[in-house]
């Protein structure tokens, strides 16, 4: 089976990965961890869960779009989040709620110590069916 490896111009370009593969002939599409990171690779809103996550969840829909996908062809998201106590997973957590209100996909939420740019405290990764 080949494999299309997807970037888009509209997320930080020196990232050490693609933002999305397609898996010909099955038409599912896999995300990267989308990153809270602007145009320029830094991590946005130091120590804001919510303001992070909204970022997360915005790049995540630029490298779903890479695929010729939206959010509404999601089949399931896993969402990290380095937070110390478990309120910082709920903070998090709503921001994806209210992102995913009109498709709410099945999703995993886990708690990990920490992830993998300084200052980063969530990560959002999909898998979708292209239409």
């Amino acid at each position: 089976m080949a494999v299309t490896l997807l970037g888009s111009k509209e997320l930080y370009p020196d990232a050490p990965y693609s933002y999305a593969a397609l898996a010909a002939g099955t038409g599912l599409v896999f995300t990267a961890g989308a990153c809270p990171l602007d145009e320029e690779g830094a991590v946005v809103a130091p120590g804001d869960i919510s303001a992070q996550m909204q970022r997360a969840c915005r790049n995540l829909e630029i490298g779903l779009a890479a695929a010729g996908c939206t959010i509404r062809d999601v089949l399931k998201t896993t969402v990290f989040v380095a937070a110390p106590e478990r309120n910082g997973l709920i903070e998090a957590w709503r921001v994806v709620e209210e992102f995913f209100k009109e498709h709410p996909a099945p999703s995993t939420l886990l708690g990990v110590t920490f992830l993998g740019y300084q200052g980063q405290l969530v990560e959002i990764e999909a898998v979708a069916q292209r239409p």
